[in-house]
C-alpha cells in the first residue's frame, strides 16, 4: 500500500523506497545483523565521555535504536529524523522505553524539516547500502552535516573504504549469467547481457578470492562533498593463483575513529556476515590466470540520472596473460 495517503499509480522508485522501510521485516534483518548493531552500541555507548550531555542527531533513525543508545549513553537531547511511517512505531517504542524525555522524533524528509535546535554535537546514522552507495543516505547525512553540526562536531561513523577483488564463481556464474544459453532449448542470450550488467548482492565464501585486495575508494564522512561520491578510481590487483577469475568482488569496510579506541567492521568475506553482504560484478567472459599476474583497471560510479539513489557502475580492466592481453569495459546498473 502506498505510504502518505499517496496512491501507487502516483509513487515513483523514490517514494518505493521509502515505503520499503515501513516494513518491519526490513528493521528485523538489520537489528539482528549483530555486527552492524553491535558495532553502533559499542561505539556509543563505550564512550560515554563524548554523549553525556550532548545534542545528537539520529539521520534516518528507523526503529530509534541508536537513539536510544545516545539516550542511555548520556546524551541531553536526542532528535530523531525518519520520513517512512516505521517512525511511528518508533515513538512508542521510545515512550515504552520511559525515554520520551530525552528522545524527539520527528516524521519527514530531512531536506525539508526545521530540528528544535540550530545546531547539534554529534550525528549518528545507519546510512549504508549495497555496494556502500547503493540507495544510501549519505547525501541527506552530508546536508545535514552542513546545515547543522557545530564547528569541531562528531560523526557516527566517520570513515568508509571501499575494496575490490577477483573471484572464481564459475559454478554460480552458469547458474545465473550461462543458464539463459539455453532455457528448455530455447535460445534467450537476449537476456543474457542484461543479466551480466545487473550486479549480484550474495555471499561469497573468502577460499573463491583468488587475487589480492585494492583499496579503490576512502570516504571521510566529516569532509567529503556530495560531487565526490561520483567518482573514478584506479585499481591493481594481483592473481594468487593459476585459476580463473569470473567476476569482481566489491565490499565496504567502517570506522568510527571518534571512540576512545576506534572501532571498526568489514563486510568483506573474511569477516563475519553483514546484510550488506558483498557485491559481485561478473566480467564478460573469464579470464585465465597464472600465479602473480597483474590487473588494472578503474572502477566508476554516479548515481543514475532518473533516480539518484540507483547507481551506475563501470569496470574498465586490462589483463596481462601467458595468451596475450585482455581487456574490457563493462557497464552495470544497481536499481
Amino acid at each position: 500500500m502506498a505510504s502518505n495517503g499517496q496512491a501507487a499509480s502516483d509513487m515513483t522508485s523514490k517514494d518505493y523506497y521509502f515505503d520499503s522501510y515501513a516494513h518491519f521485516g526490513i528493521h528485523e534483518e538489520m537489528l539482528k545483523d549483530e555486527v552492524r548493531t553491535n558495532s553502533y552500541r559499542r561505539s556509543i555507548e563505550e564512550n560515554r565521555h563524548l554523549f553525556q550531555g550532548k545534542v545528537v542527531l539520529d539521520v534516518g533513525c528507523g526503529t530509534g535504536i541508536l537513539s536510544m543508545f545516545a539516550a542511555r549513553a548520556g546524551a541531553k537531547l536526542v532528535i530523531g529524523v525518519d520520513m517512512s511511517n516505521i517512525i511511528d512505531k518508533a515513538k512508542q517504542i521510545v515512550a515504552d522505553n520511559n525515554l520520551s524525555d530525552k528522545v524527539t522524533l520527528i516524521k519527514g524528509k530531512m531536506e525539508e524539516i526545521e530540528l528544535p535546535v540550530t545546531e547539534v554535537d554529534i550525528i549518528i546514522s545507519e546510512w549504508m547500502g549495497y555496494f556502500l552507495l547503493y540507495e544510501s543516505m549519505l547525501d541527506t547525512v552530508l546536508m545535514a552535516r552542513d546545515k547543522y553540526l557545530k564547528p569541531g562536531g562528531l560523526i557516527f561513523p566517520d570513515k568508509a573504504t571501499m575494496h575490490i577483488a577477483g573471484i572464481e564463481d564459475g559454478e554460480y556464474r552458469k547458474e545465473k549469467i550461462d543458464f539463459w544459453d539455453d532455457v528448455y532449448g530455447f535460445d534467450m542470450r537476449a537476456i543474457k547481457g542484461s543479466a551480466l550488467k545487473e550486479p549480484l548482492v550474495d555471499v561469497v565464501e573468502a577460499n573463491a578470492i583468488n587475487t589480492t585486495s585494492c583499496q579503490f575508494k576512502t570516504i571521510d564522512i566529516l569532509t567529503v562533498r556530495k560531487k565526490d561520491l561520483t567518482f573514478t578510481a584506479p585499481f591493481e590487483i594481483t592473481t594468487t593463483r593459476r585459476d580463473y577469475i569470473h567476476a569482481f568482488l566489491v565490499w565496504f569496510d567502517i570506522e568510527f575513529r571518534a571512540c576512545h579506541k576506534p572501532i571498526t567492521f568489514t563486510t568483506g568475506p573474511r569477516g563475519r556476515y553483514t546484510h550488506w553482504k558483498q557485491t559481485v560484478f561478473y566480467a564478460q567472459e573469464p579470464l585465465v590466470t597464472e600465479v602473480g599476474q597483474n590487473i588494472t583497471g578503474t572502477i566508476s560510479s554516479s548515481p543514475n540520472a532518473g533516480n539518484p539513489r540507483d547507481l551506475d557502475i563501470e569496470i574498465s580492466y586490462t589483463h596481462e596473460g601467458a595468451s596475450g592481453t585482455v581487456e574490457d569495459t563493462t557497464m552495470y546498473k544497481m536499481c
